[in-house]
């Protein structure tokens, strides 16, 4: 799955054309590397997102293409 689809669909960044933006600008590493839009995300790769002065480091647990609200958090695991 795409990498801004996937933020979006975690929940981890509301809209995807917001974390379109992130990637651009360089905010968004996985695995340590500056990731784009474009990127595969896989179950087990580690994604640091950069919010202003705070970073969210996250692993992916599950990639799905939809899901409800409530189980949005069970995608993800915080570090």
């Amino acid at each position: 799955m795409r990498l801004d689809k996937y933020l979006k669909v975690s929940r981890l960044i509301k809209r995807r054309t917001v974390a379109n933006e992130a990637c651009d600008a360089g905010r968004v590493m996985i695995n340590g590397k500056t990731a784009k839009a474009g990127t595969d995300v896989k179950v087990g790769d580690v994604i640091e997102i950069g919010f202003g002065t705070r970073n969210v480091k996250v692993e992916v647990l599950d990639v799905q293409e939809t899901t409800r609200k409530e189980d949005a958090k069970e995608l993800f695991r915080y570090l």
